[in-house]
């Protein structure tokens, strides 16, 4: 191609002159030369793209197999899958990056424990420290609960509430709002006594309210201190209770299934969502340890 642009560019330049004018009447060979150079340099682009091979699809993740579960039906075609299981693995990646030893359950009692299990867990644990100490109980795992979350009964008066019992999974302080509630439901039942659990701590107010309402307060250290006076074999129960199952993932309040985590239609934090949606809504927010 070059020769060709010679021919074509030369004796135009140098047309005043004798060698010009000579070389004029070849300016057609450079205009083939030209051509065929062309056709020679799209053939080797078109065979280059053939020889190229496909690129593979891509083989499904786990990330992308939630995403199709996370994915509620009218969801809009532009968010595409793709798309979906990128965010939850970059969320996934992230949280891991924090607490690199997220994934590995822990082997004795000590805050972390309450910090990871799920709500339900945690009210399983309460449920078994009162059974360890010799009440009869009884509990529900989800749906409404009247303020109730487990019932002590005495042994000896097994028809007779002997005490009432409220926890919160939080990680804010308990304020003094929800120990009325507590008041009452006791009130309401005719109980004198009543136990209040929490993964978190108890207000000024709250405890104040507590000690003059017949309530006792279960802070996270209240609570270690107990686990700490059983014995060996029914601390290692207790654990075996906290980490029972996906003990991680939150029930659903509603209808006692597993949750899904799910991503921010609006580009915000990913969230808890019900596995049977859309039969429930139930959503909760995600923390992120």
């Amino acid at each position: 191609m070059v020769g060709g642009a010679a021919l074509v560019i030369g004796p135009w330049l140098a047309s005043q002159t004798m060698i010009g004018k000579a070389l004029l009447p070849l300016s057609w060979i450079g205009w083939l030369m030209l051509a065929i150079g062309a056709g020679l340099l799209w053939l080797q682009r078109r065979e280059r793209r053939v020889d190229t091979p496909a690129s593979p699809r891509p083989v499904p993740t786990r990330a992308t197999e939630t995403a199709r579960a996370a994915v509620p039906p009218g969801f809009p075609p532009a968010h595409t899958l793709d798309r979906v299981a990128a965010e939850l693995e970059r969320s996934a990646a992230a949280r891991q990056q924090e607490s690199p030893a997220a994934s590995t359950p822990p082997r004795e009692w000590s805050e972390a424990v309450f910090a990871v299990i799920e709500w339900r867990r945690f009210e399983a644990v309460v449920e078994a420290l009162f059974q360890q100490a010799g009440f009869e109980t009884k509990s529900q795992s989800h749906g409404a609960d009247g303020g109730i979350d487990i019932w002590l009964y005495s042994r000896h008066q097994p028809g007779e509430a002997a005490s009432l019992v409220q926890c919160k999974h939080w990680s804010k302080r308990v304020g003094v709002d929800t120990g009325r509630e507590l008041r009452g439901v006791m009130a309401a039942h005719k109980v004198t006594r009543g136990q209040f659990a929490t993964t978190s701590g108890f207000t000024g107010e709250a405890e104040a309210f507590a000690g003059a309402n017949g309530i006792n307060l279960l802070d996270v250290k209240g609570l270690l201190a107990l686990i700490a006076t059983r014995t060996l074999e029914q601390r290692q129960a207790l654990l075996d209770v906290a980490l029972e199952g996906d003990y991680r993932r939150p029930t659903c309040v509603n209808c006692g299934t597993k949750m899904i985590e799910r991503p921010s239609r609006k580009g915000g934090n990913a969230f808890w969502g019900c596995g049977e949606y859309p039969r429930c809504k139930t959503t909760l927010p995600m923390r992120i340890l």
